[in-house]
């Protein structure tokens, strides 16, 4: 049986990974920060370990003997990093490095890298390609990216079999209400006003949740040591048209809609090119619209997981 190791594991998109291993030996290792919730991993077997991936001593007890390390463990929020980057670049690049050195140490056979497509900026026309430079723009993208850099060294100097994910944005069940589509979510259900920044007219590119696991998993299985694997999404649309998406999948109108001043350095526009995961056979599965759906649903008749946030 493979025996596996989800850093940031009892997050969102962590957690919704771990529920998608069936048949390996599981092993969760979160820091329980405010965005970690042990329910996330409810009727999902696994051991759990209480744990910093900076912490070098706990990982030399806990890496031996896994095959699979997945790094999801990151502080993700850009309004956060905005406000503070010192907690963004101590988990995020020196984390990252820790928890690598710890794989190479332990000699742990594949580890995946999961990261974002924020690290490349922003782009006016067209899709990035996993060769295209790195260009962050927020604290939260630059650790990010110091992150994958550090993976990609560890893959050239030391020969660690190490691959990177980058993403689109994600949805789905479960994730923490402070990114846009459960914010806005909990706030309608509440009857509360959502704040929509700037004129609304950035884009983004949506991914459910559980696509993005599975080209994760694909790219364990067959992704090449220190490549770049893109995993897209199946809508484009500006957070204005998202914002519509989501008042008629809560039955609101747009006057609970408040326009707010746009944040720092926002990026206009993400778009990223997949051919590369889908050559090895990726196809993104979730139609956004039945996703969101679901969602808003999932959010609806779980409001004791969200409450309180």
């Amino acid at each position: 049986m493979k025996k596996i190791l989800v850093t940031g594991g009892a997050g969102f998109i962590g957690s919704h990974f771990a529920r998608g291993l069936g048949g390996a030996e599981v092993t969760v290792l979160d820091k329980l920060t405010y965005a970690g919730n042990r329910a996330n991993l409810d009727g999902v077997p696994h051991a759990f370990v209480h744990g910093d991936i900076c912490d070098a001593g706990l990982l030399r007890e806990v890496l031996p003997g896994h095959d699979l390390v997945v790094n999801f463990a990151a502080e993700s929020h850009v309004d956060r990093s905005i406000e503070g980057a010192a907690e963004f670049v101590r988990t995020n690049v020196l984390g990252t490095q820790t928890l690598l050195q710890g794989c190479l140490e332990a000699g742990v056979r594949k580890v995946v890298q999961v990261s974002t497509d924020e690290v490349y900026g922003s782009i006016g026309v067209g899709s990035w390609t996993e060769s295209a430079p790195l260009r962050p723009r927020s604290p939260y993208a630059a650790a990010k990216a110091g992150g994958d850099l550090v993976a990609q060294a560890y893959a050239i100097t030391h020969g660690l079999d190490v691959s990177i994910t980058r993403c689109g944005n994600n949805y789905g069940p479960r994730q923490y209400p402070e990114k846009i589509i459960p914010l806005f979510v909990t706030r309608l259900l509440r009857g509360e006003r959502v704040p929509l920044y700037g004129d609304g007219g950035n884009v983004r590119d949506w991914v459910h949740v559980a696509d993005h696991c599975a080209g994760i998993r694909l790219v364990a299985e067959v992704g090449l040591p220190g490549e770049v694997y893109h995993i897209a999404g199946t809508a484009e649309m500006t957070n204005k048209e998202l914002v519509g998406h989501l008042l008629a999948a809560s039955d609101a109108d747009w006057g609970r809609v408040e326009y707010v001043e746009d944040r720092k350095g926002h990026d206009r526009r993400y778009s990223l090119d997949d051919r590369r995961l889908r050559a090895l056979g990726y196809r993104p599965e979730v139609e956004f619209d039945q996703g969101l759906r679901d969602t808003v649903r999932w959010y609806a008749a779980n409001p004791g997981w969200w409450a309180g946030s």
